[in-house]
């Protein structure tokens, strides 16, 4: 039967995706058309959503988007009835057509390799595409030493930011002494513009489950713990819904699959701390204690959950693992570096033309990612940075745009590669206000427990808003940069450890936008409102009134057919004026 599938993870939902399904379903129904519908998770198409694909019984596939209520009747009787697929609306088939074809045909889909395929709420749909196939495999022919050589030799490292390779945790873990062991799967996803461990979940969370089996029996664990944040409800829901199925199937609980092998899996609801990311205070949080990061060592593969030895992965690293296990380390690390195997989750986000979610091999560009998969930059505008690695990150610029992704060579440029968040950023974008942006964040999410962490990025803040507010000087410069260097060595975690990196990235690359806020006075991105002047061009200004009758505080005088003049005293910076003028005659400087 061919089918009808709507995308319904949280970027289609928020693109009125529920709507689209509603009224597909009602007109199948009112016609008696022979076409199942159903749902599936996020395809990675965020910037084409609501999605629909259609699905024939030989194996074609069309996905269409954006789709909107107004499009079903002529989607169900031009594709469906009469079998015309309308070209226009196509992004991609498997067949080679589709406006947006180069997204997809340029990945490499292991972890996503289900997302935008299954219904994310069928154990069915997993079974069917060789789910629970890895962990039977594990039980029945491989030892728990073997397993773990099969993930040292794929060099799978962990996707959550510190890239420490995965085989090796476990092994520590499982070497460890204690009678009680824990798995932890971090979905604690923080940073700003990173969202692929919510698709991975909403997508294919049985994927997760099944990693987190094969790890429990690699180390000896018979507990593992979701800690995911709360501000993630349908991932929640669908990995209620995936425990409760696996644990109705046998795939969880007592004597997993018949072997004398049971393991439980319990969700922890975060409330968004940024700093429980980190892994000690991730524990702090599960026993119920407030999350702040602990001294190592000792590592948690030693000491962890409750003093008991912990092995923490994240999403991504668990998605990959049931493959690796199906398919073969060497299938793996065919992919990928010397150092760096496999392929990696980006959320792409910014000022690019299509943003979303992918997968590629590492060892490609960023060119690559920018231009051959998101297809350039919006408007035309000039490429000039990204930011990768979130908070944590840093910014790279269009200079270095030919870095390859992998974990030594974004190190070198003064980012890391983070859990896989990138924003693009053209030239309307100032640097120092990035770099700000982050700082802020950092610093209200910090913990407290560190002098240099709680202390050190406020007075780094303080000095990023007096430079983009006009009020910098040149020392200011040289005491961001020792305070940077301050916190880095001297912070507890992570957190405060990559904090000062943004600055750090951006003090590097564009010296001379901090040294323009300073000296000149001006944000020559003509972003930080402070050092914005708007003014009229007396030549081009033909007395429309068109700026003075959308200024919300009535700082433009004039009368119609007259040069209209902008009272900067009462001016407040909103560029209205500026936006809506039709001879180009405001000049923002």
């Amino acid at each position: 039967m061919t089918r009808a599938i709507v995308g319904l993870s949280t970027c289609g939902v928020a693109a009125g995706a529920e709507a689209v399904l509603a009224t597909l379903k009602e007109r199948v129904d009112a016609q008696t058309l022979d076409l199942q519908v159903g749902f599936t998770g996020c395809i990675g198409m965020c910037y084409r959503e609501p999605l629909v694909e259609i699905r024939t019984d030989s194996g074609e596939r069309f996905i269409y988007g954006p789709m909107n209520e107004k499009r079903i009747d002529r989607l169900l009787s031009q594709h469906i009835q009469e079998g015309k697929p309308i070209e226009e609306w196509l992004v991609w088939t498997n067949n080679g057509l589709g406006s947006d074809r180069e997204f997809l045909n340029h990945q490499v889909r292991i972890v996503l390799r289900n997302c935008g395929l299954i219904n994310p709420e069928s154990i069915s749909d997993y079974i069917a595409q060789e789910g629970y196939k890895a962990i039977q495999k594990a039980l029945k022919e491989l030892t728990p030493d073997a397993l773990i050589g099969i993930m040292i030799d794929s060099g799978l490292r962990g996707r959550g930011g510190a890239g420490f390779p995965t085989g090796m945790k476990w092994r520590f873990t499982r070497l460890s002494a204690g009678p009680r062991k824990f798995i932890i799967c971090n979905a604690d996803e923080g940073d700003p513009g990173a969202f692929m461990d919510r698709s991975v979940l909403e997508g294919d969370p049985h994927s997760v489950l099944e990693g987190m089996l094969i790890a429990g029996y690699a180390i000896g664990a018979h507990e593992g713990y979701i800690y995911v944040r709360a501000e993630y409800p349908k991932a929640i829901e669908r990995l209620k819904i995936a425990i409760r199925q696996a644990e109705e199937k046998g795939f969880l609980g007592n004597n997993v699959f018949g072997a004398d092998f049971s393991f439980g899996i319990k969700i922890k609801e975060g409330a968004g701390a940024f700093v429980c990311g980190e892994e000690t205070a991730l524990m702090k949080s599960i026993e119920g204690k407030r999350g702040m990061p602990r001294i190592r060592p000792p590592f948690p593969a030693v000491k962890g959950l409750w003093d008991s030895p912990t092995s923490i992965n994240n999403v991504e690293t668990f998605a990959n693992v049931p493959w690796i296990v199906t398919n073969g380390a060497a299938a793996f690390s065919h992919y990928g570096t010397e150092r760096s195997k496999g392929t990696k989750v980006f959320a792409l986000a910014g000022k690019i033309n299509r943003g979303g979610l992918v997968e590629v091999p590492m060892g490609v560009t960023i060119r690559d990612i920018v231009y051959n998969i998101c297809s350039g930059i919006k408007d035309n505008r000039r490429f000039k940075a990204v930011q990768i690695g979130g908070p944590s990150g840093g910014c790279v610029p269009i200079q270095l745009q030919d870095t390859i992704i992998d974990y030594d060579s974004i190190s070198r440029t003064g980012a890391i590669m983070g859990s896989g968040g990138m924003v693009v950023m053209d030239e309307t974008t100032c640097m120092v206000d990035v770099a700000r942006f982050f700082l802020d964040f950092t610093q209200r999410e910090s913990c407290g427990k560190c002098t240099f962490c709680r202390i050190g990025t406020r007075r780094m803040l303080e000095i990023l808003t007096r430079i983009t507010e006009g009020k910098g000087e040149l020392g200011d410069l040289d005491l961001l940069d020792d305070l940077a260097q301050k916190i880095k060595d001297n912070s507890l975690c992570g957190l405060g450890q990559t904090a000062p990196n943004p600055v750090l990235t951006t003090l590097k690359y564009f010296r001379g936008e901090y040294e323009a806020h300073i000296l000149s006075r001006k944000c020559p991105a003509h972003h930080c409102t402070a050092l914005i002047i708007f003014s009229v061009i007396a030549a081009l200004c033909d007395g429309c009134t068109a700026c003075a009758r959308i200024c919300p505080v009535k700082c433009i005088s004039g009368t119609k057919g007259e040069v209209h003049v902008i009272h900067q005293n009462l001016c407040t910076k909103c560029g209205e004026c500026y936006r809506v003028c039709p001879r180009d005659a405001i000049l923002k400087d």
